[in-house]
Order: structure tokens, then C-alpha cells, then sequence
């Protein structure tokens, strides 16, 4: 069952709960005029009509308002104002807000922020580099800007990212080199053995990664386990890689070489939750987060903050 504070999200800017007239008009906490409020929020809200309803003392707030707290059985406080002639009465859906501040006392803890940002991106970047070095990469190995991303080869979002991603690389073939990093959900069921298959491709040459990366996006639709494996056979076949070496790291879970793809898969997808991706696509570009299948222009935007990066 939703919470009543979830519910209330609904009705914040609006009348919520229709008192009925009383007498009081101080902030009197009465227990007739609390049970007059719980009857009629249980009236509005029959989520809660069965539950054990309490309300704090209410006490004075705004110009004819009271304010107070309903305590409910399994759910958070929720806080509250009603008016003072009991007419009605709002749920309040999150914390107050300080408005207490200028504008230029705003513009300084922006600039702060950006600033302690900036710091974060820095040392996330210098982190993420050692991390994933090694990895399969495209574009220059000195570039300004490192984009690494963290996607699942199974993920729709992340097929059409790959599109705009390749986008990027065009048009910054001086600036820009990606780094990739592997995270298969778990929902995905082809995206593990195609994250260990391409591994293992990787482990052979850079390019057979590619072309088993290009392959997994552009034919999507068309994969699933039963041929995940065979498809990407048919497209290493004039890759030049050992593919015996290739099929046993693959397929063959008893051998050293599939375990060490495997957890490398692991490794990879471990690193990516302790920098806060929790879905794919996820990008760190020079460090700074690019969550999700995004446009062009929130990449050539943080690209662009981060080519003026100290290097």
C-alpha cells in the first residue's frame, strides 16, 4: 500500500481534506477536533481507514493555521496544517524549504557546488583511468577526454546510445576515446554470455571486441541465448583470433580462461555500483556522470567542460 506521504504528492497545491465546522478557533488540541480530522482524512484516504490513526498536539502555525503530525501504524510521520475554523487542511509532501537566502548568497553556493563538483569529477576520473585500464577502447590513447562507459549489451537504451555514442566519436576523433566497461543485468539473459564471449574476444585483439560490440547492438532483436554463442562465431570467423582459444574462453565454464572473463565481467559490473550506476546506460565522461540513453548536446556539453580540464 502506498504511504500516505506518497499519496499526498497528488494533493499538495490543493484542498485535501473538507472539515466539517467546529467551534474552536485557537490552536487547541482537543480530542474532538483531532478525532473530527482523522475521521475525515480516513474518509478522503480509505488506504488508511483501517489503520490506527494518532495525531500530536497540534500547535499554532501560519495566520489561521495549526500544524501537526498524523502517526500512523507502518507508515513514516506525516506532517499536516489545517486551518484554524477546521475548513480544511493540506498534507505537506516533503520538508520545508529555506527561502531565507539572497540570490547572490544563492549564486555563491551554486558556484561552490560547481566547484566541489569539479574536485569530485577530477579524482573519480584519476580513479576511474587506473580502474579500467586495459579495457577495451576506441579513439586516440592520449585524448583530453575519457569516456567510460558501463552498458549492457541486452539493453535497448543502451543500443540506442551506442548509436549516439558513435556520434561523439566522429565528431571528436582528436578529443574523445571510450573506454568500455561491462554491466549485464540480470533481467538480460544474453548479456552475460555475450559480455564473457566478447571478453574473450578482447583478450585476443581489441578490434574482435568491436566487432562483436557492433554486432550485439546493431542486430539486438534478433539474439537471444540460443544463438548468441553461434552469431558470434559467424562474425570473429575473419577476425584473424585464435577461435579454438576463443570457444573455450566462451563456452567451456570448466576452463581457467571463461572463469577469468567471467570475473572480469564481475569486476567491472562491481566497480560500476561503487561509482553509482544502478541501470544502463551509464557514462563517466572525464569523470563527471552521464546517466541513461542521452542526446548529443548533454554529451558535446559535458565534453566541452571537461577538454578544459587540467591534464
Amino acid at each position: 500500500m502506498p504511504t500516505l506521504r506518497a499519496l499526498s504528492l497528488a494533493f499538495l497545491a490543493t484542498f485535501v481534506v473538507a472539515c466539517g465546522p467546529a467551534n474552536s478557533q485557537t490552536a487547541s488540541g482537543g480530542e474532538d477536533r483531532k478525532a473530527q480530522i482523522i475521521a475525515n482524512l480516513k474518509h478522503e484516504f480509505p488506504q488508511v481507514a483501517d489503520l490506527d490513526v494518532r495525531i500530536d498536539t497540534l500547535k499554532a502555525a501560519a495566520d489561521g493555521m495549526d500544524e501537526g503530525t498524523f502517526l500512523i501504524a507502518g507508515q513514516p510521520p506525516q506532517p499536516f496544517l489545517v486551518t484554524r475554523d477546521n475548513s480544511a487542511m493540506y498534507l505537506i509532501a516533503s520538508d520545508p524549504i529555506d527561502v531565507s537566502r539572497s540570490v547572490e548568497e544563492l549564486a555563491e553556493a551554486r558556484a561552490n557546488a560547481d566547484s566541489e563538483a569539479e574536485a569530485e569529477a577530477r579524482v573519480r576520473s584519476a580513479a576511474l583511468a587506473s580502474s579500467v585500464a586495459g579495457l577495451p577502447a576506441r579513439g586516440p590513447a592520449d585524448a583530453p577526454v575519457t569516456i567510460v562507459e558501463f552498458s549492457d549489451f541486452q539493453c535497448p537504451y543502451c543500443s540506442r546510445a551506442a548509436g549516439t555514442v558513435k556520434q561523439v566519436l566522429a565528431a571528436y576523433p582528436e578529443d574523445v576515446k571510450l573506454v568500455y566497461a561491462h554491466f549485464p543485468l540480470g533481467n538480460h539473459p544474453w548479456a552475460r554470455p555475450a559480455a564473457i564471449a566478447s571478453s574473450c574476444a578482447a583478450e585476443q585483439n581489441n578490434d574482435a571486441f568491436w566487432t562483436l560490440h557492433d554486432l550485439y547492438f546493431d542486430e539486438q532483436s534478433a539474439i537471444n541465448t540460443g544463438n548468441v554463442i553461434a552469431k558470434s562465431r559467424a562474425a570473429l570467423a575473419g577476425s584473424g583470433i585464435d577461435m579454438a582459444a576463443w570457444s573455450t574462453c566462451a563456452t567451456d565454464e570448466s576452463s581457467s580462461t571463461y572463469q577469468a572473463a567471467a570475473s572480469g565481467v564481475d569486476t567491472q559490473m562491481a566497480l560500476g555500483e561503487e561509482y553509482g550506476v544502478r541501470g544502463t546506460p551509464g557514462f563517466f565522461v572525464n569523470g563527471r556522470f552521464v546517466n541513461g540513453n542521452q542526446p548529443m548536446d548533454v554529451f558535446v556539453s559535458a565534453i566541452e567542460a571537461a577538454k578544459q580540464d587540467p591534464r
